[in-house]
C-alpha cells in the first residue's frame, strides 16, 4: 500500500470540512461518528480519478453492452457523486449511511489491497485532529496536482486554531 492516495484523501477532507464548517462541527460534537465519517470522505473525496479495466465476460451496464475482452474506465468521482446511488451526492455529509462508494472498487481482484491501512490512517489522524482542532481556514491559494489519474493537492496553506 503506498501513501499518496491516503495522502491526498487527508489534504482534500480538509479542505472540504473548511469550506463545509457544519460538518467540522458535527465531528467536533460527536467524535464517535468518525469511523462513519471516514467512509464520506473516502467517497467525496475520491482520490483516484479513473483505473481501466478489461472485462472478463459479456455484460450490460446501464443498458449498454459490453462484449468480454473490451476496455471500460471507471471513473470513481462521477460514481462517488451518481444522484441515482447517494442522495444529495454532490454533498459532503459526515453523517451518510449507508455508503457505499466505490474508492477501493468494489470487490474482487482488483480491490484495493490497502484500503484497510487507509482507513485506519484517515480514522486516527481525525480523531486525534478533530478533537485538538477549533477552527482551520485556507490562508492562500490552493495548488492542485496537474494529474488526469490522482486527484491532489500539492501545497494548501492553512491557519489553525487549537481549542
Amino acid at each position: 500500500a503506498g501513501n499518496e492516495t491516503t495522502r491526498h484523501t487527508i489534504s482534500h477532507t480538509m479542505r472540504n470540512l473548511i469550506q463545509n464548517p457544519d460538518q467540522l462541527a458535527i465531528l467536533q460534537e460527536d467524535p464517535d461518528l468518525i469511523p462513519w465519517a471516514v467512509e464520506e470522505f473516502l467517497r467525496y473525496a475520491s482520490p483516484v480519478y479513473h483505473f481501466r479495466r478489461t472485462t472478463t465476460k459479456d455484460t450490460e451496464v446501464g443498458g449498454v453492452k459490453i462484449k468480454a475482452g473490451q476496455k471500460v474506465v471507471p471513473f470513481f468521482a462521477s460514481g462517488n457523486r451518481d444522484e441515482a446511488v447517494f442522495d444529495r451526492g454532490d454533498v459532503m455529509d459526515v453523517r451518510r449511511f449507508p455508503n457505499e462508494h466505490m474508492t477501493f472498487g468494489r470487490g474482487g481482484a482488483h480491490m484495493c489491497l490497502g484500503n484497510a491501512l487507509a482507513r485506519i490512517e484517515l480514522r486516527v489522524m481525525f480523531e486525534d485532529l478533530i478533537s485538538r482542532v477549533d477552527k482551520v481556514e485556507i490562508t492562500g491559494e490552493v495548488d492542485f496536482l496537474r494529474s488526469n489519474f490522482v486527484h491532489g493537492i500539492k501545497r494548501m496553506p492553512v491557519k489553525v486554531s487549537l481549542r
